[in-house]
């Protein structure tokens, strides 16, 4: 007999330690907020410009989040702080942004920063760069400054061989670019960039 109630009273310590870890986890779960997401739908290099459509996000603050778009002067206004510069950001550092505004506000503030639609003029550059991706042209932009932004070439790059492809009056133009002539022969073939064109590196 003594034996039996041992063995049970054990049991019921057991039962009694598994249902108490278990509320414990419960209520970590629910009492932990979620880690600061940041998402761009136009990638995390993509710098915003005036006229892109964003959405920021605020856990569990309806009137924080927002859909917003872009204003011409680079800023968008949010309650509480009011103008925040977003042009030239990208959506993690926006986010950062606005984060560090709120905590005079808010404490610890979980924010989130998507882009919802590219509207500001853009270029490409793809191929054997340190950064290739999409870049805002916010000002006169050339093939040399486009490739330095772009980190320079990887070792695999071919830099006699650049392309610049433009779509003009509904057809696709190709222009070959020696990366040579941009330094040696006054900048032959450094051309301006416009909306949408891509610069090939192979």
């Amino acid at each position: 007999m003594h034996a039996r109630w041992a063995v049970a009273c054990l049991l019921s310590v057991f039962l009694l330690v598994g249902v108490a870890a278990k509320g414990d986890a419960a209520d970590n779960a629910v009492k932990a907020p979620p880690p600061t997401l940041t998402v761009s739908q136009a990638g995390s290099d993509y710098r915003m410009g005036p006229e892109d459509q964003i959405r920021v996000s605020v856990w569990e603050n309806k009137d924080l989040t927002l859909d917003l778009v872009v204003r011409p002067d680079g800023k968008i206004s949010m309650p509480l702080i009011q103008d925040v510069v977003a042009e030239g950001q990208t959506a993690t550092e926006l986010a950062n942004t606005i984060q560090q505004r709120l905590l005079n506000f808010i404490k610890e503030p979980q924010v989130s920063v998507i882009v919802l639609q590219v509207n500001a003029p853009k270029y490409f550059v793809i191929g054997n760069v340190l950064k290739p991706g999409t870049y805002s042209l916010r000002s006169e932009t050339s093939i040399l400054q486009a490739l330095a932004l772009a980190g320079g070439f990887t070792q695999f790059a071919s830099p006699r061989s650049i392309k610049l492809i433009r779509n003009a009056d509904g057809k696709q133009e190709v222009r070959k670019v020696n990366y040579n002539n941009l330094i040696d022969k006054g900048g032959e073939g450094n051309y301006l960039l416009r909306s949408g064109d891509t610069v090939v590196v192979p």
